[in-house]
């Protein structure tokens, strides 16, 4: 493969091509040559049948009509009704972002106006979805990589070259070994190292916000060398699966990351906020925004079974996990055909308000790496409609004594997951219209949900396409922007419902709420999501009553009298059922599972389940385990 742009070139005529070069594992190819752009007679079709890897052609930069010129000729040729709120030109790469409310007038009947648009200016258009919700964050993330479009085109075509050059570290013997460098029989942390002879490749890198004894990776580990570390891989954009990846380039990473669009727009909001709480708290942040900014600098995004190569001997595909927009099971292909593996991340087998369910055919698979956060033998679960009765009665009781409901919430996914359920059950005469606040970084998460509406449900999507169904958009969800904000939804009269981030209540929004609430019995807060270990909200669901919180030099105690409870059926994880349901539904079956991402006993149960009921090999690695693969 170290010639196969040579080989490329051989078919083609050379006089026509100006610059060949990779993009990432694809191949991208430039002409000065109009004609030859506009029309190749199939030449590069041919080319693509060949080699079996993804060929572009596109216009050299030289040719392509001046920016201005350009823009006025997109607006002429798409029609007003397609309402085009933005046209961004990336010039290194010969592309233009045409974002549209109604991108398929855009397109045309059959693609007609994308194809007048690249006779008329020779640029390559991209149309998007306006989204129903402007987003910042999105916007920020686009300017930095059109900021820095030659520094990554330049930065594409290394990872090419080390796809396709050869063999670093030369073909011995093929194996395969993973070493958990977090995540192994606990929730959080999340970080394995994947080895082959040729290869090392990481699966998760995060935090674990409730520890704090150990809430990073184990980096020291003797395995993991950051120098010879070939990429990362990351499933979705939880803090404990991406919370400590900046830290990486900060300590000199500048290799790629993969993963979904929406998991890097959040994963870069969510980080943002992580450095922000840290300063807030007067903590050492351990990476600051440059360290973000660089992630996003080096980070290749890929929708759902899209397949690429990330070494010479590792393809990845990645699959939807059914847990937050844009969450992924990841599919390692391993060798010429040596080990297929399917790393399922965070994983929901069963459909929600938001997402349809995990996908659960595969090409290949013979290990499957299983998260078990709720494997354990107790965790049943409780159906859909059980759960949305339960919140509906919580919320009409509690508005009956005039007090107000804390939904503490993680800012991707179950604030989401929330908020479509109060509006549904609104909608459905179940519960009477009430304010909504929402408070963190739920809002703006939230704007990204609606950029990016072919990662969720077919009903959600329907919704979110037409303004007047999009939940999103309800007149009964207010956003909190500031503290003087903050401040006015405490004090007002009446009942409401405060939607506020973190989850665990470790810090956020959702725990200045509870320190101003907490001790009026008329009040109430439902806890929906997993608390961890020694965070304030497992400790309040054990019990505590009596919460110390520092206020400066100084400590104030809480007495907590309102009502708390705790909510289960709203989780993005998989109960015990699923789980067993999902490998019975795994096609092909794996012959060997490995367990993770669960407190221990929860764990080695669900391991020992498997076995029994499957007759699978399976095994629970602590962490700082290695376990060979193959």
């Amino acid at each position: 493969m170290a010639d196969i742009i040579k080989e490329i070139l051989k078919n083609l005529p050379e006089e026509k091509i100006s610059v060949a070069a990779f993009e990432g594992a694809n191949i991208v190819l430039y002409t000065k040559d109009a004609n030859f752009f506009l029309n190749n007679e199939g030449m590069i079709k041919k080319a693509v049948d060949e080699v079996r890897k993804r060929i572009e052609l596109r216009s050299d930069p030289s040719i392509t009509a001046d920016q201005d010129k350009a823009e006025d000729i997109i607006k002429k040729l798409v029609p007003k009704e397609a309402k085009v709120a933005n046209i961004l030109f990336d010039q290194q790469r010969s592309q233009v972002v045409i974002e549209a409310e109604k991108p398929g007038l855009a397109i045309g009947k059959q693609g007609s106006i994308l194809h007048d648009i690249r006779k008329e200016t020779l640029w390559v258009p991209i149309i998007r979805r306006t989204p129903a919700l402007r987003s910042k964050i999105i916007e920020n993330i686009r300017a930095v990589l059109y900021q820095y479009s030659d520094y990554r085109r330049k930065f594409l075509d290394k990872i090419g070259h080390r796809i396709y050059d050869g063999w670093i570290r030369g073909k011995k013997n093929e194996w395969i070994r993973a070493t958990y460098l977090g995540g192994g029989r606990q929730v959080g942390r999340s970080c394995i190292l994947l080895q082959t002879p040729e290869s090392r490749v990481m699966l998760d890198c995060g935090v674990d916000v409730a520890s704090s004894t150990e809430p990073y990776p184990f980096l020291e580990s003797p395995d993991f060398n950051i120098n010879e570390l070939d990429a990362v891989i990351i499933s979705h954009a939880h803090l404990d699966h991406i919370g400590f990846l900046p830290y990486l380039f900060k300590f000199g990473y500048r290799g790629p990351v993969y993963m979904t669009e929406p998991s890097r727009d959040i994963g870069a909001l969510l980080l943002l906020d992580f450095v922000k709480i840290m300063k807030s708290e007067n903590k050492e942040p351990l990476f600051d925004v440059d360290d973000i900014k660089e992630m996003v600098k080096h980070t290749v995004t890929l929708n759902y079974e899209e397949v690429t190569d990330v070494t010479p001997d590792v393809r990845i595909t990645l699959y939807n996990a059914g847990h937050v927009l844009g969450s992924s099971m990841i599919h390692l292909h391993v060798g010429n055909g040596l080990h297929n593996l399917l790393y399922t991340g965070d994983m929901k087998y069963g459909k929600t308000q938001m997402l349809e369910p995990a996908a659960t055919k595969f090409p290949r698979l013979e290990t499957l790496m299983l998260e078990s956060t709720y494997g354990g033998k107790e965790n049943i679960g409780t159906s859909r409609e059980e759960t949305d009765e339960n919140m509906a009665e919580f919320i009409i009781e509690v508005a009956k004594k005039k007090g107000k409901v804390l939904l503490p919430v993680l800012g991707s996914g179950r604030a989401q997951e929330i908020m479509v359920t109060i509006h549904n059950l609104v909608k459905a005469g179940r519960l009477e219209p009430l304010p909504v606040y929402i408070d963190g970084m739920v809002w703006d998460i939230t704007a990204i949900h609606t950029a990016y509406p072919e990662f969720l449900n077919s009903t959600l999507r329907r919704q979110i396409f037409h303004k007047d169904e999009n939940p999103f958009l309800w007149e009964m969800f207010k956003e909190v922007g500031s503290q003087k904000e903050r401040k006015q939804v405490i004090e007002s009269t009446g009942p409401c419902v405060i939607i506020a981030t973190s989850g665990m209540l470790v810090g956020g929004p959702s725990v200045e709420y509870l320190r101003a609430l907490g001790e009026d019995p008329k009040n109430a807060m439902a806890l929906t999501c997993y608390q961890g270990e020694g965070s304030l909200g497992r400790r309040i669901q054990r019990g505590e009553r009596e919460i110390a919180f520092s206020n400066g030099s100084k400590q104030e105690v809480l007495q907590l009298k309102c009502r708390t409870e705790t909510i289960e059926g709203f989780s993005a994880h998989s109960n015990r059922k699923q789980l067993l349901d999902f490998i019975y539904q795994c096609s092909p079956r794996p012959k060997k599972v490995i367990v993770n991402h669960g407190e221990s006993s929860k764990c080695l149960d669900l391991a020992s389940g498997i076995h029994k009921l499957n007759r699978i090999e399976t095994s629970a690695p602590r962490n700082l385990d290695s376990v060979r693969i193959k």
